[in-house]
């Protein structure tokens, strides 16, 4: 079980949010997915990170957005993953 306080801002056509979710949770990781629709969401988002687009991580307040593989490769030493999954 995860010990970081993961969140995940996402909408349902995007990709890389797909690819991120089926990596956290082939991780065993925990996340609470945040839906960017819903404009308060993206108001908190925006307030938050500076950004309204998916996919955006919160790892322990750290925040991390860009495609998928390269939040994959800044997560990886933040949870403490190896390179190879």
């Amino acid at each position: 079980m995860s010990h970081n306080h993961i969140e995940l801002f996402t909408t349902p056509t995007c990709p890389d949010c797909v690819i991120l979710k089926r990596w956290l949770e082939a991780q065993g990781l925990v996340y609470i997915e945040r839906d960017l629709r819903n404009p308060g969401i993206a108001e908190e988002a925006r307030r938050r990170t500076g950004l309204r687009i998916a996919p955006i991580t919160i790892i322990d307040g750290k925040a991390l957005w860009g495609p998928a593989a390269d939040q994959i490769a800044r997560l990886r030493p933040l949870i403490g993953v190896a390179h190879a999954d």
